[in-house]
């Protein structure tokens, strides 16, 4: 694969490493220096990994906000200062025993809708400049500020208890394991997340994603590789004329005397996707621009 290589690929991430770990297989064995993650998982969890292979990596930001759906576990009667399986027990409780059906789907559905959520001790969010985690491992004192998320749907797909398996549907920069532990709050038996696996990003699914693995040659992941412009498909599109694209592709403004653009827009010639523009007033101009000949 050449350094012109550009486009999303698809990794179905294995449980270990991290999603840098990922990033950084694909960069050796592709030879191509820019290579990035649109969304983190922490290494205990597997699913679907979008990587932005070469220029194309200038388009995460569009694929960072899209909606997320996982598949997990809850352990409820343990709970951890992670919130997960890899952290420290801190508290236990056998009452889990006396828990319906009932009494979980109700926890359950009192996460959803927009709700505020409090972080995990051990997550990326920064204070004082430091990521929280380094702070919590160094014994330090984490008091982070709930943050608004959203979360579309949760379904209870099997009850095993002291287990629960679900599916959860939610907005970028939910914390799965915060739903673990506040479920477990909820119950009263507290809890933490021992399995995680995401299964979509966007219209993106893990059933479409290549199992990475040291050998995998590079004609395969060139094989895999999908268009750059999957990566805007939900920006609105403007299929500009010559003159116009013309102008955008060297960075200078243009009008736009058609209807009113709400945010930025994927602007497209001949089928290809040469900018991102956005309107001030008249005008279009180019936020971003990738090249390519305009006939």
């Amino acid at each position: 694969m050449g350094a012109e290589a550009a486009g999303l690929l698809l990794v179905d991430k294995p449980e270990g490493p991290t999603s840098h770990d990922m990033a950084a297989l694909v960069r050796r064995t592709t030879g191509v220096r820019r290579v990035g993650h649109t969304g983190t998982l922490d290494p205990f969890a597997s699913g679907l990994l979008v990587l932005c292979v070469g220029w194309a990596t200038r388009l995460a930001e569009y694929l960072i906000p899209l909606p997320k759906v996982y598949r997990g576990v809850i352990r409820l009667g343990e709970t951890t200062d992670s919130d997960d399986r890899t952290g420290t027990v801190i508290g236990r409780s056998d009452d889990w025993g006396e828990l319906d059906a009932a009494a979980v789907r109700r926890a359950l559905a009192a996460q959803v809708g927009e709700i505020e959520q409090l972080p995990p001790a051990f997550s990326a969010r920064k204070l004082s400049g430091r990521r929280a985690y380094s702070l919590a491992r160094a014994g330090g004192d984490v008091e982070l500020e709930p943050r608004r998320v959203k979360v579309e749907n949760i379904e209870l797909r099997d009850l095993s208890l002291p287990d629960v398996r679900f599916e959860v549907a939610c907005s970028s920069g939910t914390y799965v394991r915060a739903i673990a532990r506040d479920v477990g709050e909820a119950l009263g038996v507290g809890g933490h997340l021992v399995e995680l696996r995401r299964l979509q990003i966007g219209a993106f699914s893990v059933e479409d994603a290549l199992q990475l693995e040291r050998d995998t040659p590079a004609d395969e992941l060139r094989a895999q590789l999908r268009p750059p412009e999957e990566a805007v498909a939900g920006l609105r599109r403007l299929d500009l004329d010559v003159e116009t694209a013309e102008a955008v592709r060297h960075g200078r403004p243009a009008s736009w005397g058609r209807e009113r653009l709400a945010g930025p827009a994927a602007a497209f010639v001949a089928g290809s996707l040469i900018a991102i523009v956005e309107q001030r007033q008249s005008r279009i101009w180019p936020r971003k621009v990738f090249g390519g000949p305009v006939d």
